[in-house]
């Protein structure tokens, strides 16, 4: 996936296979999200952000890692599905719905972490905000709304395999990896609206 055209991932996308699906796109969302805020940050950098420095070097470093993070995800998130579809495939019986179950809760995982991965780009976008090269802030709402997507949509990815998921434990643990998902939007819309309220004076 990660040399993928853009196109080719498009065409992909729109076939009927089962993966790639919603799981990687809301890995890329996030892939996408890094990217943005690390653009912003590299372009505060230089004498007039020198107050700044280590909040910019700091925000680089971590928004490559995110990025290659999300990416890592997005490929997983396919190989996950297709393990899904490949127990489905199995003949009727316990063994086919103990194969279900434990590739559902494996194809829960991706999405999970792409959660974590979009909730820590929007405290990014918070943190360089207050700070960014007012020439390129709007590219730090556009970060915080490519996370807000990766986040919905990885929410929506993580439910849809909970029904299907035996063990409680692993159910529980899932549930509480995203409840934090609507707290983490609206951290998006503060920084999207604060970005707006200062193009739009």
């Amino acid at each position: 996936m990660r040399d993928s055209r853009i196109v080719d991932f498009l065409a992909e996308l729109a076939d009927k296979v089962p993966a790639p699906g919603g799981g990687a796109t809301a890995a890329l969302h996030a892939a996408q999200a890094a990217a943005l805020l690390g653009m912003v940050a590299r372009y505060t950098t230089g004498e007039k952000y020198a107050a700044h420095a280590e909040t910019v070097v700091a925000v680089i470093g971590e928004t490559d890692t995110l990025r290659a993070r999300a990416l890592r995800l997005a490929e997983e998130d396919a190989a996950a599905f297709t393990a899904v579809t490949t127990a489905y495939r199995l003949p009727k019986g316990e063994e086919r719905g103990a194969a279900i179950a434990e590739a559902l809760a494996g194809a829960a995982e991706p999405p999970a972490r792409v959660v974590e991965t979009a909730t820590r780009v929007i405290e990014l976008c918070e943190s360089l905000l207050p700070i960014a090269n007012r020439n390129v802030v709007t590219d730090v709402a556009a970060a915080a709304e490519a996370a807000r997507a990766a986040l919905t949509t990885a929410r929506v990815n993580v439910e849809v395999n909970l029904g299907g998921i035996r063990s409680e434990p692993v159910r529980e643990r899932l549930n509480i990896r995203v409840a934090g998902v609507d707290a983490a939007v609206a951290r998006a819309e503060r920084v999207t609206a604060e970005v707006r309220e200062e193009i739009n004076p």
